[in-house]
């Protein structure tokens, strides 16, 4: 598995944001995966995990897919997710996500789960996102904790 880069602002993933996830994704080059424990200040309801971190993090994971296959950042353009289980605040759980289609470059299309420890799936996502021109991500680009450019370069056939 290959680390990801991270960011040092990002709400998910930066290092140096003091009310950030600070969570780290890998991929095997397919598939992008991330552990996530949320926090007891991370609930809606009593016990419970308000549904819009929910959605958020699987929003970033779906976005990390798009890069890792296409090498392009996306903007997020429609976001579904299906909460099937609540999420317990100081319990762990597994996020993944993949590239199910890419339209042309224009749409890009992604799902992504979130599973506990059992194998039992709490949350589906499936979203729409739209690639940024390259000319646009030198903002995001300088931002980077890590190295990422290896991410906007194109891929080496093997």
């Amino acid at each position: 598995m290959k680390e990801l880069p991270y960011t040092h602002s990002c709400f998910v993933c930066g290092e140096s944001n003091p009310l950030g996830l600070k969570l780290r994704f890998q991929t095997d080059g397919r598939v992008v995966t991330t552990k996530f424990r949320p926090r007891p200040e991370h609930i809606g309801f009593k016990g419970v995990v308000h549904g819009g971190l929910t959605a958020t993090v699987l929003d970033e994971i779906m976005v990390w897919a798009c890069v890792v296959a296409t090498r392009k950042f996306a903007f997020c353009a429609e976001l579904n997710v299906r909460y099937l289980q609540p999420l317990a605040p100081d319990e762990e759980v597994i996020v993944t996500s993949e590239l199910v289609a890419d339209r042309k470059g224009r749409i890009l299309e992604a799902k992504g789960a979130i599973h506990n420890a059992a194998g039992d799936s709490l949350a589906e996502a499936t979203g729409k996102y739209i690639p940024i021109k390259s000319g646009d991500t030198s903002l995001m680009m300088a931002d980077f904790a890590t190295d990422a450019r290896w991410l906007i370069e194109p891929r080496v056939a093997s």
